[in-house]
């Protein structure tokens, strides 16, 4: 009796992991919590809330500076930039303008709207990234170097966590993400895993530079983002 009991009780919990992974990876909305702002353009937002924002800001970008110090692929959206400026006469980083200019042109049909926290998302990202970067490992070895992506993606995916939750308004490509998600009505891990090999395969087609690094961005990102949004939001239930 105690045996059955026992291998009962293990399907049992099988069962709750296969459905919270279903709930995880099938999250088809940014959650809506207590500190959540009511709208993304909001000028006189709580405390709570804009800390929240920038917490997550801060988080996001150190994400992204762990990915740059493991020196094995830069980001998907960097392997786009470094196509187009393959084609033209524009660096990188001019390359990295214009694509977020396009991106928040595709916001107008999907009725996206930025707030403080679009603009604040490419100040604090960049600061941070500017700040941490001399004081984080660069490991030689490949596969620390693939521990250290992934430990970046899973930051990343909480930032974003927070700071979409927030809703002070997001990002270029949080946002396209947010209206797809909403356009199509498909789980935001989903969407956004589609953006980013999209970009990468694009970039890369134009002569970008793949690496492990890049491989494993654009496949853990989407869900490391659902995770995030579903962690801070259970977190954030009284």
């Amino acid at each position: 009796m105690i045996n059955r009991y026992n291998k009962g009780d293990s399907f049992y919990c099988d069962n709750r992991l296969m459905n919270k992974l279903w709930l995880l990876f099938s999250l088809k909305q940014v959650p809506h919590v207590s500190w959540s702002s009511e709208k993304p353009l909001n000028l006189k937002p709580k405390i709570h809330t804009l800390s929240m924002l920038i917490l997550g800001l801060v988080l996001f970008g150190l994400g992204e500076s762990i990915l740059i110090t493991s020196s094995i692929g830069v980001s998907p959206w960097t392997v786009f930039a470094q196509g187009i400026s393959n084609h033209t006469n524009w660096s990188v980083g001019f390359s990295t303008f214009v694509i977020s200019v396009c991106i928040l042109l595709l916001w107008l049909p999907l009725k996206q709207k930025p707030g403080i926290g679009t603009i604040l998302n490419a100040l604090i990202v960049a600061l941070v990234i500017d700040l941490s970067l001399p004081y984080l490992p660069q490991p030689k070895t490949y596969l620390i170097q693939a521990l250290q992506v992934s430990v970046g993606v899973v930051i990343v995916g909480f930032g974003s966590g927070f700071y979409l939750i927030a809703n002070l308004g997001a990002g270029p490509r949080d946002g396209l993400m947010v209206g797809l998600q909403k356009a199509s009505n498909y789980p935001i891990s989903a969407v956004r895993t589609a953006l980013e090999i999209s970009a990468v395969a694009i970039g890369w087609l134009m002569g970008g530079v793949v690496g492990l690094g890049t491989v494993i961005f654009a496949l853990g990102v989407g869900p490391s983002v659902s995770l995030g949004c579903y962690l801070v939001s259970k977190a954030s239930k009284p």
